[in-house]
């Protein structure tokens, strides 16, 4: 098994400083996996963080006691998936909506959506294929996975909820609103995806009757087509509808309570990806997604949007040393890894980065004293210059609403140049670069057989535009994701590590407990948000 994690160290007071990701690859065949947590059980993985991070990707994510206190680690996990067609649709690149298909609507105040999907219902539980089929319920697991989720969300106010009218989604809808006053809203449209005759078969009664178009379903999901429909598609047309009906609500923070395939399809259409993302945005049971959407400060046009997380669930350059917060959130992210066994650690050269890093190693190496581990291990440290956190010029120690109105910020950041500042194309390329060594790193390892897990300290921005890398993104999608410190983030690479990752889980932050940032915290300086 080969893991590759992200992570980045806390500056004690300077907003432009560096954010540290760690992240971890996974390279490993299914009964190769780490007894880590349900969040890591596939068959390749990568961990991003923006101070831890792990890679094949996981990013960590710590809380930020005080503005200016920038801790990030995340933790991303990407899967591959296999496109194997041969009409097929293409990226779509800077296309920001589905071809015939209306875009986002202008808005005119800050909205936060929480996304939800169902806990795990009966046919989920046996592996029949639900589609937008009626017939499931939840399973006692599932109700106590959306009580789960309820308890998350407890101390978040939301103005709305919306859910799908399916049972499933409609009982994990009322268990998490609960005795909030407000009714509950259903969409039609937020319904899953429709699947015509694959609904109600078994998975393996799929493959049998269907030959083809099952493989088809399995790996090129956006071409796959049934009884005269193109299923992804119409989702994708679908979940631009709903979008519609949402974001015009009265509600600056919104539930939306649904289903795995249409919560997948609602994430990529915000975020002006195309259906051939699908598989690529994994929502578990009673996951939880937030978006941040913002106006324009004309009113007019497309808003800002930004994912903030992807499919939390609960379960039991900074040139300055880290402060006691960062300390604390990289002890808690070296705790959350002691049952992986780590082969080496990549970081930045920058002190906070090499703290974070040297905690994990420390834990590590004491594996076998603390109970984790039989034998003791051995973990190589290995710094990375192109880890390097941008460097800030005139713009160091400042915070964001200082340089720019925080609707402009992503455009002054790509687009002003700075006195003594880097250039954003500049970052870009290096962050590429550092992704293209870390999956040459992989091949090696891959090809020699080797079952490691490496990690990867670093900084946010750098660790955010190595996920576009990733996932094939030009720089334009720079300020759609966002890692906070401490955060981990996961990437599956199912297929090796040349393939296109899937994103299994994005700013994870809640083993960092009472010092993460909330799941619905605002995000852009908006104490009423």
């Amino acid at each position: 098994m080969l893991h590759l994690l992200f992570s980045s160290s806390s500056s004690p007071s300077c907003c432009f400083c560096a954010d540290l990701t760690l992240a971890t690859i996974d390279v490993a065949h299914p009964q190769q996996r780490q007894p880590f947590s349900p969040l890591f059980q596939t068959s390749k993985w990568l961990l991003l963080s923006k101070k831890p991070l792990f890679y094949k990707f996981h990013p960590s994510h710590p809380a930020v006691a005080h503005p200016r206190v920038q801790q990030k680690h995340s933790l991303l996990r990407v899967r591959a998936v296999v496109s194997g067609a041969e009409e097929r649709i293409e990226k779509p690149g800077l296309q920001l909506n589905v071809p015939g298909c209306e875009t986002l609507p202008p808005i005119w105040q800050p909205k936060r959506v929480v996304l939800v999907r169902h806990g795990q219902s009966t046919w989920n539980e046996i592996g029949r294929i639900q589609g937008s089929s009626n017939f499931a319920v939840l399973t006692a697991k599932g109700e106590s996975q959306a009580e789960t989720s309820r308890q998350m969300l407890l101390s978040d106010s939301f103005d709305l909820c919306f859910h799908s009218p399916l049972a499933r989604a409609k009982r994990t809808a009322e268990i998490i609103w609960g005795f909030r006053k407000n009714a509950m809203i259903p969409i039609e449209d937020l319904r899953e995806i429709d699947l015509y005759s694959f609904q109600g078969l078994m998975k393996n009664e799929g493959k049998q009757l269907y030959g083809e178009a099952y493989r088809t379903w399995q790996k090129d999901a956006a071409n796959f087509s049934i009884d005269g429909h193109y299923p992804v598609r119409e989702l994708w047309e679908r979940a631009q509808k709903c979008w519609s009906t949402i974001l015009c609500s009265e509600g600056r923070s919104i539930l939306v309570v649904a289903h795995n395939a249409v919560n997948q399809a609602l994430v990529a259409t915000a975020a002006g990806l195309g259906p051939e993302y699908f598989r690529q945005l994994l929502q578990s049971n009673c996951g939880v997604s937030v978006l941040d959407f913002t106006p324009r400060s004309s009113g007019e046009g497309l808003p800002f949007v930004c994912l903030d997380r992807l499919n939390q669930k609960k379960f039991a350059t900074q040139e300055e040393p880290m402060n006691m917060l960062g300390i604390i959130q990289s002890t808690k992210t070296a705790e959350l890894l002691l049952d992986v066994a780590v082969g080496a650690v990549f970081c930045s050269p920058q002190p906070c980065a090499l703290e974070t890093a040297s905690a994990i190693v420390k834990v590590q190496e004491a594996a076998d004293c603390l109970g984790a581990d039989c034998v003791p291990r051995s973990v190589e440290l290995i710094q990375m210059d192109e880890l390097k956190d941008m460097s800030w010029g005139a713009w160091r120690g400042k915070l964001k609403e200082e340089v720019a109105p925080l609707d402009r910020w992503e455009d002054y950041l790509q687009h002003e140049d700075v006195a003594g500042a880097e250039n954003f194309l500049s970052l870009w390329e290096r962050a590429g670069k550092a992704w293209q060594n870390l999956l040459k790193y992989i091949d090696v390892l891959e090809s020699q057989g080797e079952e490691k897990t490496l990690v990867v300290v670093g900084h946010e921005i750098v660790h955010v535009a190595m996920l576009g890398h990733c996932l094939g993104l030009s720089q334009a999608f720079f300020g759609s994701f966002r890692l906070d410190s401490g955060s981990l983030s996961v990437i599956d690479f199912p297929d090796g590590s040349t393939q296109r990752g899937v994103i299994r889980c994005l700013n994870y932050t809640a083993h960092l407990g009472r010092w993460a940032v909330p799941v619905t915290c605002a995000s852009l300086a908006d104490e009423k948000f």
